[in-house]
């Protein structure tokens, strides 16, 4: 079956683009994004993914303003046609590849609606790839790219309206693919062991006049099996952007040493610093302290009803809402989160978000069980 795509020289396969070369359920290919202002005031995530081989295509928009947690949802059968980057009222459109991207949310009964433009202001850069398997099968096989931005804009909800001002909004764009678990777990066979334990830490940051990323996985007794270290020039014009390439940029390889001190009761970040390390000898340190949170189960990220690649319908559209300060910070739903931070390094002051997810013991910083909070 042919699709528009099929037209363009990037077939890696004898067959047409709409088949994979992988028949694994878990296969996706997803977009992903967050902003937010320097201050802290708000923070919104934008995510669509398409599953080729559940046939699903789902979508979601979370904004975090004021203590609450606003998140629209849609999800439907796949069209045959991959480009369609539309679910319902919800239109993702690239603009220009590796370029500028528009996130429209028509008219709908949640009351969510928004008219959003993200511009890049670095080269899109690769992170390393992430494997895990369990005693069977891959669990996660995944490449990613990021590329830094700003965007601009209004969201409506609630009644009320967010102007997003490109002159103080920071941003990202995340496009990863490959396998990951998603829509239903398997089924059938002998019993896998239950145990699953993650801990991950994402920061990406914007300075005066570059941005620096570090990311790590690690095991419940701290030993770090993967990690990204990246510095980029920043520019205040995309036309200035050298391409797909910058002589400037610096990938690390190294240890992401860490210190954190987290909320008592949680498992979220206080405060703390992270250390970038080269082995070749450079390091930085970063400390941060945490100005707003964000759950990412209002992106579908362990949504006990909107979970990513769920069978919902032909089409469906709904909408959640939080208070932050009501939610269980211990409830496997709410582990996962993106703090928004101011940074420090040196005389430097920077602005992003600490992505953490603690699942499972985790001996640095005390975590016996899978839901017990820091007791400091």
């Amino acid at each position: 079956m042919l699709s528009k795509l099929d037209d363009y020289p990037v077939h890696q396969t004898p067959e047409p683009l709409i088949h994979t070369a992988s028949s694994d359920r878990n296969t996706y290919d997803r977009f992903w994004y967050n902003g937010h202002d320097k201050e802290g005031q708000y923070y919104f995530g934008i995510a669509l993914c398409r599953y080729p081989n559940l046939g699903i295509t789902d979508c979601s928009l979370s904004l975090v303003t004021e203590g609450k947690q606003y998140a629209f949802h849609a999800s439907r059968r796949s069209s045959n046609e991959p480009s369609d980057l539309t679910v319902g009222p919800f239109q993702l459109q690239i603009l220009e590849p590796m370029g500028k991207h528009r996130l429209v949310i028509d008219d709908n009964d949640t009351g969510i609606r928004c008219d959003l433009l993200f511009t890049p202001t670095t080269i899109p850069f690769q992170e390393q790839r992430q494997t895990t398997r369990n005693a069977r099968h891959i669990v996660m096989d995944a490449t990613r790219l990021d590329q830094f931005g700003q965007w601009e804009g209004a969201i409506h909800f609630d009644g009320k309206r967010l102007d997003i001002d490109a002159r103080n909004s920071c941003g990202l764009k995340d496009r990863s693919w490959g396998i990951r678990p998603v829509g239903e777990p398997y089924t059938g066979g002998t019993p896998l062991d239950p145990r699953r334990v993650m801990h991950f830490m994402w920061l990406p940051l914007h300075w005066s006049n570059q941005c620096t990323l570090a990311g790590m996985f690690e095991y419940e007794d701290g030993y770090q099996w993967h990690s990204d270290q990246v510095i980029l020039p920043a520019y205040n014009k995309p036309d200035l952007i050298p391409g797909m390439t910058d002589s400037g940029s610096q990938h690390w390889q190294g240890i992401v040493n860490h210190r954190l001190q987290f909320e008592p009761g949680t498992r979220f970040a206080k405060s703390g610093s992270l250390t970038m390390n080269n082995r070749h000898g450079e390091s930085m340190e970063i400390s941060v302290e945490p100005l707003l949170r964000h759950h990412m189960k209002g992106l579908g990220y362990q949504n006990p009803e909107w979970g990513h690649g769920r069978w919902q319908g032909e089409l469906k559209v709904g909408a959640e809402f939080w208070k932050l300060d009501e939610l269980d910070p211990l409830a496997f739903e709410n582990l996962h989160v993106q703090q928004v931070v101011k940074a420090r390094c040196g005389n430097d002051i920077g602005y992003g978000v600490l992505e953490q997810f603690h699942m499972g013991p985790y001996e640095p910083y005390g975590f016996t069980g899978y839901f017990d909070g820091y007791k400091g």
